[in-house]
């Protein structure tokens, strides 16, 4: 069978001693586009030459470029075995040649006609061969069709080899003969007194289907001058079953291209974002501010000195055609990784992370389910991390990983920082991690989230995000005296009881409520994403049930972003809130620092009245959660002397506040601010989308990237946007688009990267140009596994 482009002998082999293929180069793209397609053109003439198939300057070979109207096609008149990739000809499907710079100046083959008329007529087509081969050319010239011989015949040429009426070579009468023919589903064709066509899926399937012609031809001739009379062919029923089978594969590749949307296009010569760049303007003191300035724009959200800082989004995502691209995404069947490449990501995983095998599989005895935290239930078993440092983390087995996963997404000045590290040392030397008594540091860090929140004018520090969003529900139905709850479908708030409500898969309600009695989540409701008029609604009926203390969200969108809001979704909310007497509760557990000092209210200028915190406000160190926000509203949390008056809630934990994250919090914020981390993160973030986006677009894949700064999606089955609204859709697809990401994030890893579910990704300060091109050179390499490129 063909050997393609991503398996040649010449290309490197990673440390593992699995094949890496070579990244693609841009430079040498600017000369020679389409390079990819060009050379699968290459490799299919070298392999069919050595074969026997071609030769000298007979027949011709092209391959379809993904993504665009038009085709790579060997030229007119030039021997086989000199071809190189730029002497390729690239033609539209409108019959123009499209020379390019790279220095070659010949003409196409003269049968482009024929090859743009199967590719039109014919979606799943993405390689053709027309070759002279001389037993499939003897019927030819006997003009004797092919029967159903054998099962395998009919699964890939089709029910049989039909003879395509005769007309002269290189001519509209001919293209138009041919397209005729192909329309019936068939792969193999038989052409009156001239040749063979055959077409496949990929450039390796077109390749197996003219060799499998070739061999059924010897077949059926010698079966022919044997007894002519008394060939069999194989029953009816198997060959409409084995028929119904290339039908279904036909169809499901066609589905990709017909339900796309055309790729985002990147050049080849397009310059990068930098985050170096970005590090310089800080070190230089020259950084400007990427604050918004939309008429909703309140200084007060972010405050002054964050505005000053900036944001981690340099230009916020167009939602619209994100959200076209994603349900085109899920409009297509999965595009996962060949088998065969599957079988080495899994090889990678067993031979170079045994001890991580082993210690997790000793773990299973004693933890339920052998890690304590969702973020390592990693495919096919879960990473053992000795070491992290920076952009990077190693593994028990000793194999390094670029870290995209960050923990989650607290490290955005990067995994176990040195300059926090050293000076939260200096505190607990002297006071320990806990005393269980008030700590300046308790002090400290609220004093420095006012600094850069002013809209936080009180905070309380509690132990986890879990935590925060508890107490927050909590103190908004005490503050106004309502019970009813609204959080957006699909958000992520932790696991506490009332929250654990349409979780992750928008309109499954109490789904993943188990455990859970009813009466936790009765005074709960959820709107579907960005649908104000939903949200609306159900602020309407909460009202004859005594009202709505509070509305949760998450402003860039459930599951951080998963699900992007629109620009004006929050300012929107907040009118709602304000018109139904609610409050607004900014989830702000990955947002808060990482989209800038102010947070995602100083980005986008609105102002909730109730903030939580987590993760990032300890810098990625223990018991990181906290609310705060209005003073009035606050003041239910009060304890102590403080908590004799007004509507005290009960909040707490012994090892709150304690002084080892506190101080860990104050510095980390105070070092976000030294170094404008924020910013220099969310710049590693566009690089590495762009860069994603230029790679999608080269493999023709129909692969999502996009980013909220330092936050980066690159969604490759659309399992996150399924949904109750089409719930056959979702029984049906999620386990297979679920399975998909899992693959891919496996994928990933076996090429040095870790993600979070092979979805998503948070960059940090310490992502250099350097880090994310060596990333992105890592995503070529599994990209060029996935079936059909």
């Amino acid at each position: 069978m063909f050997r393609p482009t991503w398996l040649r002998d010449d290309e490197p082999h990673g440390p593992d001693g699995v094949h890496r293929p070579a990244a693609h180069d841009p430079t040498e793209e600017n000369a020679v586009q389409h390079r990819l397609s060009r050379q699968h053109v290459v490799d299919m003439c070298r392999t069919m030459l050595a074969r026997g198939y071609l030769k000298a300057t007979e027949g011709n070979v092209s391959v379809r470029v993904p993504g665009h109207r038009r085709y790579a096609v060997t030229p007119s008149n030039y021997d086989y075995d000199r071809m190189r990739v730029e002497d390729i000809c690239i033609v539209d499907f409108d019959g123009r040649h499209l020379p390019d710079d790279s220095g070659a100046d010949l003409k196409p083959s003269i049968e482009c006609g024929m090859h743009a008329n199967i590719y039109r007529e014919r979606p799943d087509v993405n390689a053709i061969v027309h070759t002279h081969q001389p037993y499939a050319s003897a019927l030819a010239f006997l003009r004797k069709p092919i029967p159903a011989l054998t099962d395998e015949q009919v699964r890939f040429l089709g029910r049989e080899v039909a003879i395509i009426d005769y007309a002269p070579s290189g001519t509209g009468f001919l293209a138009r003969n041919v397209q005729k023919k192909v329309a019936s589903g068939d792969n193999a064709f038989i052409i009156a007194n001239h040749g063979v066509v055959a077409v496949g899926t990929d450039p390796d399937r077109a390749v197996f289907n003219m060799a499998l012609l070739e061999k059924v031809s010897i077949a059926y001739l010698l079966a022919l001058t044997s007894e002519a009379g008394k060939i069999h062919t194989i029953p009816t029923a198997i060959r409409e079953i084995a028929f119904s089978k290339l039908r279904t594969d036909e169809k499901r590749i066609a589905a990709q291209l017909t339900e796309a949307v055309e790729p985002l296009r990147v050049p080849a010569d397009e310059e990068l974002p930098s985050a170096d760049a970005a590090a310089v303007e800080v070190a230089a003191g020259t950084t400007t501010s990427s604050a918004p300035s939309s008429p909703g724009t309140n200084d007060e959200a972010g405050g002054a000195e964050a505005a000053r800082l900036g944001y981690a989004i340099s230009e916020y995502p167009d939602v619209d055609d994100v959200m076209r691209r994603l349900k085109a995404l899920t409009a297509q069947p999965v595009r996962g990784l060949r088998h065969d490449a599957m079988l080495d990501v899994l090889n990678y995983f067993d031979t170079k992370c045994r001890a991580s095998r082993e210690i997790t599989d000793r773990a299973r005895r004693r933890i339920p389910g052998g890690v304590q935290h969702n973020l390592a239930f990693n495919y096919p078993f879960p990473l053992a991390v000795d070491k992290a440092d920076g952009a990077y983390l190693v593994d028990r087995d000793g194999n390094t990983y670029i870290d995209f996963l960050q923990a989650g997404g607290p490290t955005i000045l990067g995994s176990n920082y040195g300059p926090v590290n050293e000076r939260v040392a200096e505190v607990v030397r002297d006071s320990g991690p806990v005393t269980g008594l008030f700590h300046e540091y308790e002090l400290k860090l609220a004093e420095i989230i006012h600094r850069f929140m002013p809209h936080v004018e009180m905070y309380r520090s509690l132990g986890s995000g879990t935590e925060a969003v508890m107490a927050a529900v909590r103190g908004a139905r005490a503050f106004t005296g309502k019970k009813m709850v609204i959080k957006v479908g699909g958000a992520y708030h932790g696991w506490s009881d009332t929250m654990v409500y349409g979780l992750r898969v928008p309109g499954t309600y109490r789904m993943n409520a188990k455990g859970i009695p009813f009466g936790a989540t009765a005074r709960t409701r959820e709107a579907f994403p960005h649908d104000l008029g939903q949200l609306k609604r159900k602020l309407i009926e909460n009202r004859l049930r005594g009202g709505t203390a509070a509305v949760v969200v998450e402003p860039v969108g459930p599951e951080s972003g998963t699900r992007p809001a629109p620009r004006d979704f929050n300012a929107r909310v907040r009118e709602l809130c304000d018109e139904f007497g609610a409050l607004l509760i900014f989830d702000e557990v990955v947002t808060g620092f990482r989209l800038g000092l102010g947070g995602a209210a100083g980005y986008f200028g609105v102002t909730p009245d109730l903030t939580v915190l987590g993760k990032a406000v300890s810098g990625g160190y223990p018991m990181a959660g906290g609310v705060g926000g209005r003073a009035d509203v606050m003041a239910v949390f009060g304890s102590g002397l403080d908590g004799k008056s007004g509507a005290h809630i009960q909040v707490g934990g012994t090892l709150s506040a304690n002084p080892l994250s506190c101080a860990a919090g104050y510095f980390a914020i105070e070092e976000m601010a030294r170094t404008n981390a924020p910013v220099i993160a969310g710049r590693a973030g566009d690089r590495l989308t762009r860069g994603l986006q230029r790679l999608i677009d080269s493999y023709g894949l129909p692969y999502v990237a996009y980013n909220q700064g330092s936050i980066v999606h690159l969604e490759c089955s659309g399992v996150m946007l399924l949904d109750m609204r089409n719930p056959v859709k979702l029984l049906k697809e999620n386990k297979t688009r679920k399975r998909l990401m899992e693959q891919l994030g496996a994928a990933y890893t076996a090429h040095g990267i870790v993600t979070l579910a092979g979805s998503r990704m948070y960059t940090s300060m310490a992502d250099t140009d350097a880090v994310i091109d060596d990333a992105l050179a890592r995503f070529d390499q599994v990209f060029a596994l996935v079936e059909g490129v």
